[in-house]
């Protein structure tokens, strides 16, 4: 994981419309960069409605939420339109951001040892440091931590 006050590395990957997406595009906002395993899985379904939920809350914020995984963009396409989900969903297949942001770890499960996503989040400042980081978050605890944070609550 990086650390906090670093620089955030920048990247460019495809959205669910297959739009080219930086995140120096975001400049001048917060930004939720949460990094999940797996479109449609019971975890990241649960965190991505909560994210969808609270949309508002962010944008009052001037906050603005990127999910991340290495599912296709048209897995994506599919996940944002079932759940009208109004935030950008990234892919990275490649495995180069996931990789860089150290969330691609080795993961155990009865047992059985693999590389995964790990489901962490971090907070990036409106000039691109991070401000915090959380590893290992609870799908259905994320978003709501998140605005207790930044509301210092």
């Amino acid at each position: 994981m990086l650390p906090v006050g670093s620089k955030a590395p920048q990247f460019t990957l495809p959205d669910q419309e297959g739009n080219a997406v930086s995140l120096s595009d975001f400049i001048g906002k917060k930004v939720v960069l949460y990094f999940y395993p797996r479109d449609n899985t019971p975890g990241c379904t649960r965190q991505a409605c909560a994210f969808a939920e609270r949309q508002e809350e962010f944008a009052h914020l001037g906050a603005v939420v990127i999910g991340v995984s290495k599912d296709s963009v048209s897995s994506h396409q599919k996940f944002a339109q079932k759940y009208s989900l109004p935030f950008l969903l990234l892919s990275d297949p490649d495995l180069q951001v996931l990789e860089t942001y150290g969330v691609w770890q080795e993961k155990k499960l009865y047992g059985k040892v693999s590389m995964g996503v790990v489901r962490s989040t971090y907070l990036i400042d409106e000039e691109g440091v991070i401000e915090k980081v959380m590893p290992k978050v609870k799908p259905d605890q994320n978003a709501a931590e998140i605005l207790s944070y930044w509301k210092g609550e």
